[in-house]
């Protein structure tokens, strides 16, 4: 019956795929499909699908889960009010002397403002609207630009304090905590403060490394003007993009270093942009009205992501697959590597279908807990994810930041020229995944040291979890 659970992953992949639905609906659908067809053949009762209300009021109830719609405003906010063009103008002044302007820009935009746009998706669709028209204005070609654009949106990702970082240290933190339970390791928890100081070092790198390799192929194509033909900004538009980026650089800051909580700094710069906007006479002409909805509609579909997975998972787990999935990993020969190498395999492979909320939502929770169990370095760990992942959104042709930047495309792109666009990206990505791989210290800095189990075996610490569960289900207690 364990297995029978595996076949929700390709159902809901098809699902995605075919039928166009949000993901949040496929997640239900493809649920309710399973239970339902688990009740009709005994392999579940009705009964478990009651902790499902239980399961949602305990999720909605974490603390974290207010900084989303706060994110969001700030992203909507960024996007609605003129802020990304008239830093791109400045940008383009400013930078004008290296030859590749447009292109510098359009990076650092991406890395400015990605963190504040969440999935990246919304990144694409932000960096496609702002970004691409000044590029092909610029005479960039297509595929450079998209190859910008997909590397841009990335950054969102793994640069901390980034929304995909704080949910995705929350899942860690989850599957660190009942990865130390099960295995009785004495060692401290994880928390958010570790995962953003581990992913701090390799951003830098990634970043230093595209800028590199942007400001080559922008001067290799030819493209850049003369500081005297780009157009001088206002001293007032001078003023914003600098009064911006200190904002903004400032408050991620205050969060990575510990000064400020998520919320904390993203209820400040939600309140800052509003004012900015009433205060600059932009909210005219339906444009608040717009900020609103969209920050309603998007953090709707977030939450609903959020309910959706909830949904997901607990059927999974009902058929006992976390359970099958965590004695397979438990059992494969070869060492922690081999784990560790099986599990980002399978994650890159999830992130040709699934945006990153929908990763951290749905496979995270199942797959982290048993390979925490092998490999107890959990801030390690979740720096490999993020890189991992960021890389798979980039890899052409199935790479959902290039499959969404074709959708936004208004021209058919050439795959030679756009895997060429890439390529050094890819590389570079490549450079610091094998380095973090070598040399963990990197992430791993002033974290507590991870004593082993003290007592038993892997198998033995999940067979006394099974028996605890069975002992649970015949007290009639709702099980996980």
């Amino acid at each position: 019956m364990e297995t029978i659970g595996l076949g929700m992953f390709p159902l809901l992949a098809l699902v995605i795929l075919v039928s166009g639905i949000p993901a949040w609906l496929a997640l239900i659908a493809t649920a309710l499909i399973f239970a339902l067809g688990g009740i009709a053949f005994g392999a579940l009762t009705l009964p478990v699908l009651t902790a499902l209300p239980y399961r949602v009021i305990g999720l909605l109830e974490h603390d974290l889960l207010q900084a989303l719609p706060l994110y969001v405003l700030m992203g909507v906010l960024l996007n609605h009010l003129p802020l990304s063009a008239t830093l791109f103008k400045v940008g383009r002044r400013a930078l004008a002397f290296t030859g590749a302007a447009p292109q510098l820009t359009g990076l650092g935009l991406g890395v400015l403002l990605a963190p504040m746009n969440g999935s990246v998706g919304a990144s694409v669709a932000m960096l496609g609207r702002t970004v691409t028209p000044r590029l092909a204005a610029s005479g960039v070609s297509a595929e450079r630009s998209s190859a910008l654009v997909a590397v841009a949106s990335t950054f969102g990702v793994v640069v901390p304090p980034s929304l995909v970082l704080i949910l995705l240290a929350d899942t860690m933190m989850r599957a660190h905590t009942e990865a130390v339970n099960v295995t009785h390791a004495a060692g401290r928890i994880i928390n958010t403060q570790d995962i953003f100081l581990g992913a701090l070092l390799p951003a830098a790198a990634l970043l230093a490394l595209h800028l590199g390799i942007t400001l080559w192929q922008g001067r290799n194509d030819g493209k850049g003007l003369a500081p005297g033909a780009v157009e001088k900004p206002a001293w007032r538009e001078w003023l914003t993009a600098l009064l911006t980026i200190v904002f903004i650089g400032g408050l991620l800051g205050a969060v990575v270093t510990g000064s400020l909580y998520a919320v904390e700094a993203a209820a400040t710069g939600g309140v800052a942009l509003f004012l900015f906007g009433l205060l600059s006479g932009h909210f005219k002409r339906g444009v608040l009205k717009a900020v609103l909805r969209d920050t309603m509609a998007i953090s709707g579909s977030l939450f609903a992501l959020l309910i959706g997975a909830t949904t997901f998972t607990l059927v999974l787990r009902a058929f006992e697959t976390d359970r099958w999935i965590a004695a397979a990993l438990s059992g494969l020969a070869g060492g922690e590597m081999v784990v560790l190498a099986v599990v980002l395999g399978g994650l890159a492979a999830c992130s040709f279908v699934l945006d990153a909320f929908e990763i951290i939502f749905v496979v995270l929770p199942v797959v982290m807990p048993p390979l925490l169990m092998r490999v107890p370095d959990a801030t390690w760990v979740a720096v490999l994810t993020l890189l991992i992942l960021q890389t798979s959104f980039m890899v052409p042709p199935f790479g959902y930041a290039i499959l969404m930047v074709r959708i936004h495309q208004a021209r058919l792109l050439s795959n030679r020229r756009l895997l060429a666009a890439l390529l050094p990206y890819l590389l570079a990505q490549l450079v610091v995944v094998l380095a973090v791989c070598a040399f963990p210290a990197i992430v791993s800095r002033g974290q507590a040291e991870v004593v082993a189990p003290v007592e038993g075996s892997i198998a033995d610490a999940l067979a006394e979890d099974a028996r605890q569960s069975e002992l649970l289900q015949s007290q009639q207690i709702p099980g996980k």
